[in-house]
């Protein structure tokens, strides 16, 4: 009698905690101190409740309630509100009160993909730390949570050694727990048009694509296998691999969240792809596109940079060279863009799969942005794109999309140091093959705003690659802006 007396007590007990915490009122994990709300249209503020619970939220003005549906969970959606550099306080009322500090409103980034992404400030040896990042209008939320084979709602964020998951102001204090490339990204966006930025940190070293893809991305793209026909080395440990299951615990709680764009660097993972990886990407950036529900929103991307030790074929198509074709295809998406980081091997450690030099990349993908997305009008956004190729006897004419001002010949010598013009040097790492699809090294020329390809041991040539192998060390081409061409081949031999 007595245990069974003890027992009821407990689980009265249990029900009376319970019930308590429900009838809490609690916000879900990305609102906190510090945040950045997007502007211009409407942000949705959620959480859970005691079922049928009254909550409010104000802010900026507004005064918004809703109530909690049968399962405790409570949504509202402020209006949609200009920049706002001036810090505000967000009050929730419901039973109990809560107040988040120190709010901007401006736009926000997330910032996905493997380890290149996650790359935070003096990662891996990086020498290359800010002493002097006072940023306090660029801010980041750092996702931290485990795989799951179902959608979550809530999102969890790393501790930083205190309150859990909380917004960080980037300073010279927290500058190096921020992802590189987003906040590099973020400080020339914000200093060339003043608006505050949010970057969400959500990458996790080491993943393939497919755990980023959602299940309705992935069936809406014919060329990619049902799942259920993967091969069984798609697995969760030791890195997730198993589809879907990032996207449900990292991406899809963020989804009700309004955010202005997606940057994205992964493939290494995905290296020894081809087309493929070009049929991932659509299904990954369709089906998010589709989740947010807030249409064709940006999605700038980062082509593979160079790693291992360089080749002397020039047939090339070794390694990474095919994911970067598909890379460059993907800008066939509608609203993508491509930050081309084939030069950026770090000569004083070569072979870094991790290059340190993160600035000339977010450098790279905000052009696209201040060009697409802030009105910065007759900015070159891009380097050299290939466009098309025209036979002209022996030689090969091959023209470019993102010309700028002229074509030209530089190099680099490794980390933050500046590009070097070379007037007088020579295009490298251009192939030339005939019919027979025996490849040789090219003698390439600038010739106004195209390049001419021939070679003596191809007399009647058919197609051109450029920078096509794991590590085309030299490869030079770039427009007057300082922005490397991208790798190319006017052939599909190797894709196919």
């Amino acid at each position: 009698m007595k245990n069974r007396l003890f027992v009821l007590c407990g689980l009265a007990a249990m029900m009376s905690t319970t019930a308590s915490a429900h009838a809490e009122v609690t916000l879900n994990g990305i609102f906190t101190d510090h945040m950045v709300l997007q502007r211009d249209i409407p942000v949705a503020v959620y959480g859970r409740a005691a079922p049928g619970e009254k909550v409010s939220v104000s802010f900026a003005g507004q005064k918004k309630s809703a109530t909690a549906d049968k399962d405790g969970a409570w949504t509202v959606k402020l209006d949609a509100m200009k920049v706002a550099k001036k810090s505000a306080a967000m009050t929730v009322a419901g039973k109990n009160t809560l107040t988040l500090q120190d709010i901007v409103v401006g736009d926000i980034w997330v910032c996905s993909g493997q380890s290149n992404m996650g790359f935070a400030m003096g990662a891996y040896g990086s020498p290359y730390v800010p002493k002097h990042f006072e940023l306090p209008l660029v801010r980041q939320f750092h996702v931290r949570s485990p795989p799951s084979m179902t959608p979550e709602t809530s999102v969890k964020g790393d501790t930083h050694g205190n309150k859990s998951g909380n917004w960080l102001v980037c300073s010279p204090k927290t500058g190096n727990r921020f992802c590189a490339v987003g906040v590099y990204f973020a400080r020339k966006v914000h200093m060339e048009t003043g608006i505050p930025i949010g970057i969400i940190k959500a990458a996790w070293g080491g993943t393939r694509i497919e755990p980023w893809i959602t299940p309705k991305g992935w069936a809406s793209v014919t060329e990619i296998p049902p799942v259920g026909k993967l091969p069984a080395t798609y697995k969760i440990n030791p890195y997730p691999s198993t589809p879907h299951c990032l996207y449900n615990s990292w991406i899809h709680p963020l989804t009700r969240f309004a955010i202005k764009g997606a940057l994205w660097y992964q493939g290494e993972s995905n290296g020894n792809e081809g087309i493929s990886y070009f049929h991932k990407k659509r299904a990954l950036i369709g089906g998010w596109r589709k989740a947010w529900g807030q249409g064709d929103f940006p999605f700038y991307f980062v082509q593979l940079a160079a790693f291992q030790r360089p080749t002397d074929k020039p047939a090339g198509g070794n390694g990474w060279a095919k994911c970067r074709m598909a890379q460059f295809k993907c800008l066939s998406i509608p609203n993508t863009g491509m930050a081309v980081a084939i030069d950026l091997d770090d000569v004083e450690k070569p072979g870094n799969i991790h290059p340190f030099d993160k600035k000339s990349v977010g450098d790279r993908l905000a052009l696209w942005a201040l060009a697409k997305d802030y009105g910065k009008k007759g900015l070159v956004y891009s380097g050299p794109l290939y466009k098309g190729m025209k036979i002209e006897g022996g030689k090969i004419r091959i023209s470019f999309d993102s010309v700028g001002s002229g074509l030209m010949i530089a190099s680099r010598t490794g980390g933050f140091k500046p590009l070097v013009r070379d007037p007088k040097g020579k295009l490298k790492r251009f192939a030339i093959a005939g019919a027979d699809k025996k490849w040789f090294w090219a003698n390439a020329l600038i010739d106004g705003k195209t390049v001419v390809v021939s070679s003596p041991d191809v007399p009647r040539p058919v197609a051109v690659h450029y920078a096509f192998e794991m590590n085309p060390e030299g490869c030079n081409l770039y427009n007057k802006e300082g922005l490397p061409a991208s790798p190319f081949c006017t052939d599909d031999w190797l894709m196919k």
